[in-house]
């Protein structure tokens, strides 16, 4: 227990010395840690107190800081439903009596604030958009928008030719660089350019 302590306070001074969208020693240690692998260019997920070990992450993943997921739940059809019924540090049972469920969470994924993935979600496919305060409880489909409690798809972010097209692309395997010559090609995946700052008279 006191290690475990010791290495989420030592992780936490790392996560703000690192770059958490590009540094490799950061991923290295949250992985070997915690067993929670996140691919590059991905950021917001850097917290072992809000994914559980087994859930993976893609490349360019948005994940809000209030976002979380749980890996398993409480046994609704037992008689007991505390974890003494299931979680061998109470001394009740020998071993574990609950699976957990891991979670895939596929590249470029956006989940917002306050986004609960419950046990059992499997997998969010790439390109998904979870909208704030979802509760998700069932696989997301790719490109797909959800929302609501539970969460329920509301509508493909694209039609087939442009989804077929971007994952011809195979774009998030790239690097930013790199993105840069290919969206020159594409340059209907781009947002319109705006400025950040409202124009003063």
């Amino acid at each position: 227990m006191r290690n475990d302590k010791a290495r989420k306070l030592a992780f936490k001074f790392l996560r703000l010395a690192e770059n958490q969208f590009t540094s490799q020693r950061l991923r290295r240690v949250y992985r070997d840690w915690f067993g929670v692998e996140v691919g590059l260019y991905s950021y917001g997920c850097f917290d072992p107190a809000r994914f559980p070990p087994g859930t993976r992450f893609g490349r360019y993943c948005s994940i809000a800081n209030t976002a979380a997921s749980f890996d398993t739940d409480h046994p609704v059809d037992a008689a007991i439903l505390h974890p003494v019924a299931y979680h061998p540090g109470f001394g009740v049972v020998d071993a574990w009596r609950i699976a957990p469920t891991p979670l895939v969470v596929e590249d470029d994924v956006w989940l917002g604030h306050n986004v609960t993935i419950l046990a059992g979600t499997g997998r969010i496919g790439r390109g998904a958009i979870v909208a704030a305060g979802a509760v998700v409880r069932e696989p997301v489909a790719p490109y797909m928008i959800v929302a609501g409690i539970p969460a329920r798809p509301i509508r493909p972010r694209f039609g087939p030719e442009r989804i077929a097209s971007l994952e011809a692309s195979h774009w998030w395997e790239r690097t930013p660089p790199e993105l840069r010559h290919l969206t020159a090609q594409h340059a209907d995946w781009l947002p319109e350019a705006a400025s950040r700052h409202a124009t003063k008279d």
